[in-house]
């Protein structure tokens, strides 16, 4: 058994390794989880209720991401390499498209159960923002998802960690620690939320449309300075997702300020 045995690496256990990317990951999870179980039993819930949830939420989840960065990758990655596809410790999820599918799975599993949907997303889509500033950390560990080249003289003017900087010389050039930007992003949406929105909303579903604006539009500016985008007919897809989280987080918002159910009071 080894611990931290390259940049990258956990640890190994004889042909066995574990990747921080992975542990980024299920960290992120793990917090995410906790959160909502802290707002699902101040709503009076049973904690089994998301035990049940959390399994098929990550598996789909992570699925779903998978096969979204496959399908706008396939060319350029999988088509001469399939068997590639299923090597996620590899890196390559696009978390837009595990949102998505998590949001379907999420839709019928509460549904099922009679929660409403609203309620679920308000306790559960804040929590989500700090799984993906968790998320990006595995990026920068696979030395990826970095944004456009620049000098040393650029990233010492952000004052960052020198580990940062060092791991942002990549192929004989420094790069944009997008997967920061993001991180911190991520990080300042989930306390507006968690401090500011959770506080004074006075209808249901207010704090999941928030996240929707809020990331949307992180991502979409964000994505502007990334070199390794996916793209569909020569559009960034990230970009285009953002617009349409935005665009369905103002409407839900919107529509629930003005004739949501009010909130559900927390025991």
């Amino acid at each position: 058994m080894r611990f931290f045995p390259s940049f990258n690496t956990f640890i190994e256990i004889g042909p066995l390794s574990i990747q921080w990317y992975a542990v980024c990951i299920l960290t992120g999870a793990a917090i995410a989880y906790f959160l909502g179980q802290y707002h699902f039993k101040k709503l009076g819930y049973s904690k089994e209720i998301l035990s049940d949830y959390v399994f098929g939420l990550l598996f789909v989840g992570i699925i779903g991401a998978r096969i979204w960065y496959v399908i706008f990758m396939w060319n350029e990655l999988y088509a001469n390499n399939p068997m590639e596809t299923i090597m996620i410790n590899h890196g390559g999820l696009a978390i837009q498209g595990g949102v998505i599918t998590g949001l379907i799975y999420s839709y019928f599993f509460f549904k099922k159960r009679n929660i409403s949907f609203l309620v679920a997303g308000d306790a559960i889509m804040p929590g989500v923002l700090i799984a993906q500033a968790c998320g990006r950390w595995g990026n920068f560990f696979n030395q990826e998802a970095y944004g456009s080249a620049v000098d040393l003289s650029f990233l010492k003017a952000l004052h960052l960690p020198q580990f940062i900087i060092d791991k942002m010389y990549i192929h004989g050039q420094y790069y944009q620690p997008t997967f920061l930007y993001e991180s911190l992003g991520c990080v300042i949406g989930f306390l507006i939320i968690f401090f500011i929105i959770r506080k004074y909303q006075q209808k249901q579903g207010i704090q999941f449309f928030t996240y929707f604006i809020w990331y949307g539009v992180i991502r979409f500016f964000i994505e502007a300075f990334r070199t390794d985008s996916l793209y569909v007919f020569g559009l960034k897809t990230a970009q285009l997702v953002s617009i349409v989280f935005v665009i369905v987080g103002l409407i839900g918002f919107i529509y629930c300020h003005f004739k949501g159910q009010d909130v559900l009071e927390e025991r």
